[in-house]
């Protein structure tokens, strides 16, 4: 028997051959990427083995205009099946057909028929998930356990909406992964950072593991002690960023601080390199013939210590 049989509680009886043309597509259906590549590759299959698995469907007798009735089918789970076979040629597909279903039930076949297939991508997913949460008023724990699923599975999926949507189309369009999308949540509530790393995970391809390091690192800013930080060191730090091309985190104590500059390859710190290096700057063992009664160069009295109000001003600060 078939797959769907898994998730809902009745035994089919009888499969039957229907065209395909009578078939509708399911409106509550929540899938909405479906390959081309995939469709193609399973299309091929059905030419050489046929549709192994059936389709399912409801039935609706309406009246034609010349009289009589006419069965018409509304497809409840098998859409990737359905558009296959027909761009494999086929004029019909073996369907089981369920009686007495309402609505929410259709809707709820279709998106636990969905939410079990494991291509399906992240953000459909978490949408089919907030559908059924919410047309049927039911907890985080019931939907999870509809599909199979822990309850932190479902709340985390859940989370993704909450990304900006260009974002959430990323993870659509497979230019970043579902493991991506979830170190890039730590940032919600600091959305320029949220949208620097998310361009730097696209320019530069950035792993999961080191976008997960970059979020936190981000996001334990928030529990340090930056009293000391003015706005223009601030503004420095956002002018340093824009200027290398990479995240520039400025830490301050009550000693000093330091200069924190990203780099994720060799490539990106030999620019680096080229960047803050004066072009003036000339290797002195390339030169031959010091003359030995050169005197030795003065070294410059040290100046007073600024004030501890100047201490980290930025009037002087140049790259």
């Amino acid at each position: 028997m078939n797959d769907d049989a898994g998730y809902v509680p009745t035994k089919y009886d009888s499969v039957f051959w229907i065209d395909v043309e009578k078939i509708q597509p399911n409106p509550y259906q929540p899938r909405r990427d479906f390959s081309e590549e995939g469709l193609t590759s399973l299309a091929e299959s059905i030419r050489q083995y046929g549709v192994l698995q059936p389709l399912v469907v409801t039935r609706t007798d309406v009246e034609k205009p010349e009289g009589g009735l006419e069965s018409l089918y509304e497809l409840i789970a098998g859409e990737r099946r359905l558009r296959a076979s027909k761009l494999a040629g086929l004029k019909q597909v073996p369907v089981v057909i369920r009686h007495g279903d309402n609505n929410l039930t259709k809707l709820e076949l279709a998106i636990i028929e969905n939410l079990q297939r494991e291509d399906l991508n992240a953000i459909d997913r978490a949408k089919a998930l907030k559908k059924l949460i919410e047309d049927f008023g039911i907890s985080h724990a019931e939907t999870a356990a509809k599909i199979g699923k822990s309850r932190e599975y479902v709340s985390n999926s859940l989370r993704l909406l909450s990304l900006p949507e260009h974002i959430q189309g990323a993870v659509m369009g497979k230019e970043i992964t579902e493991g991506h999308a979830r170190a890039l949540l730590a940032l919600n509530d600091r959305p320029e950072e949220l949208e620097t790393l998310f361009k730097e995970i696209i320019l530069k391809r950035l792993p999961v593991r080191a976008v997960e390091n970059i979020a936190r690192s981000i996001a334990q800013d928030r529990v340090r002690k930056y009293h000391r930080k003015t706005p223009e060191m601030v503004e420095l730090e956002k002018s340093l960023t824009e200027t290398l091309g990479t995240r520039v985190i400025i830490e301050t104590n009550a000693e000093g601080g330091r200069l924190l500059i990203d780099f994720f390859s060799p490539d990106d710190l030999a620019a680096l390199a080229a960047s803050l290096i004066p072009s003036s700057a000339v290797h002195e063992s390339t030169n031959e013939g010091v003359s030995e009664s050169e005197p030795d160069p003065i070294i410059p009295a040290a100046p007073d210590e600024p004030p501890d109000d100047e201490l980290y001003s930025v009037s002087g600060f140049t790259v």
